[in-house]
């Protein structure tokens, strides 16, 4: 199973909670005995989504909103990502001025969506990807078995 956690980021902070997620998401994958492939991308630097299974796409938020690159993203690709399964994450104040980022969930039909402060928030960033990772691995087994 391929999944893409695409990512945009000021200072990295961002990217390291991808990359936590990344790592709970194929662990939980593994022991439900489905051979991951998880791939952590700056949003810029993904041309397709060809191949994918899932999408996992998380922006750090300036001024309570994502970063330019990440909602260029969503809308560059908006047709395929309503195709796969669908996860969001914000990381940094989110406000009512975020309105943005539920609409995006909403037009996506993003499974979830969470926002966390910081990679102070480990415990739930890895929470958070391995019940991604378990509920795709459900998906998946049950897809094989049909």
């Amino acid at each position: 199973m391929r999944i893409l956690v695409a990512v945009a980021t000021r200072h990295g902070a961002t990217r390291e909670i991808a990359e936590h997620l990344a790592t709970s998401l194929g662990s939980a994958l593994t022991d439900a005995g489905v051979a991951p492939e998880v791939e952590v991308r700056d949003v810029g630097l993904v041309s397709s989504l060809e191949g994918f299974d899932a999408v996992v796409l998380g922006s750090s938020v300036h001024r309570g909103q994502w970063l330019d690159p990440a909602r260029k993203f969503a809308e560059s690709f908006s047709d395929g990502l309503r195709w796969l399964p669908v996860w969001l994450f914000s990381r940094g104040p989110v406000d009512e001025r975020d309105e943005p980022a539920r609409e995006l969930a909403r037009q996506l039909a993003a499974r979830d969506h969470r926002v966390f402060d910081g990679t102070a928030d480990r415990p739930l960033i890895r929470a958070w990807g391995h019940e991604i990772g378990a509920i795709l691995a459900a998906a998946a087994v049950a897809g094989s078995a049909s």
